[in-house]
């Protein structure tokens, strides 16, 4: 059973242009993001799934110096990079995460790819009802699902998100992970998307002054700090749903 992570990632991004290669502790925010998804255990690869662009040669620099895998496609049609990505890897179970979830949890991760493979749903995620944090979202799914998406004629909106198709009709059996209380806190948003985001982000990173650190322990920092959270609270997200 191949399980590989896609992280989709470029450097166009309108709100904040080149978000991914932005300084982050000692790294940049992609790279905190890889190392983080490196201590997964049933993973066995990660495929960065760029675009063509120029502007994303800087990505793949990264992913050489890294030595994970990466794959340049559309920069518009998400879902063909996607979908091209997982085959040319030779992927069974995907694993989607994007580029804007540094403190992306390995431990959800694996728990998330363990749901999926002991139980009989087509599409498993913790993001199509928001309990965690923001920018812990998760999508686990099979490569022969999303090759029979791509067989029906695709919208605007399957083109740019990939999976809406699973969680917004019934052709498919989903099922949406819960946080347990102790991770529900789904005022907190750790995505990146504004500048807003990168002044919470970077004051969450400074703090630790490391890589890894546990959704637990991020969580109780800004319990007892919660003026971190008026920094993005304003700022509207787009939504799986």
């Amino acid at each position: 059973m191949n399980i590989n992570v896609s992280i989709e990632a470029r450097m166009t991004s309108s709100r904040l242009p080149k978000k991914v290669l932005k300084p982050l502790g000692n790294s940049t925010v992609l790279e905190v993001m890889i190392n983080r998804v490196l201590k997964c255990k049933l993973v066995n690869k990660i495929i960065v799934a760029t675009t063509i662009n120029k502007e994303d040669d800087g990505i793949i620099n990264l992913c050489e110096k890294k030595n994970v895998e990466y794959f340049r496609g559309s920069e518009n049609n998400v879902f063909q990079r996607v979908l091209q990505a997982h085959e040319k890897f030779e992927t069974d179970i995907i694993v989607e995460l994007t580029g804007d979830c540094p403190f992306i949890e390995p431990r959800l991760i694996d728990e998330a790819i363990e749901f999926y493979l002991n139980n009989d749903y087509d599409y498993v995620s913790n993001s199509i009802k928001s309990t965690f944090p923001v920018g812990m979202s998760i999508q686990v799914y099979s490569l022969k699902a999303l090759q029979e998406v791509s067989k029906k004629e695709l919208t605007s909106m399957d083109i740019e998100h990939v999976t809406p198709e699973f969680y917004t009709t019934k052709r498919f059996k989903i099922y949406n992970i819960e946080a347990p209380k102790n991770l529900y806190f789904p005022e907190l948003s750790v995505t990146l998307d504004t500048k807003e985001d990168y002044e919470i982000i970077t004051k969450i990173m400074n703090h630790f002054k490391n890589d890894y650190f546990t959704i637990e322990e991020m969580i109780s920092y800004v319990r007892k700090n919660p003026k971190l959270l008026q920094i993005n609270s304003s700022i509207k997200r787009k939504g799986l749903s």
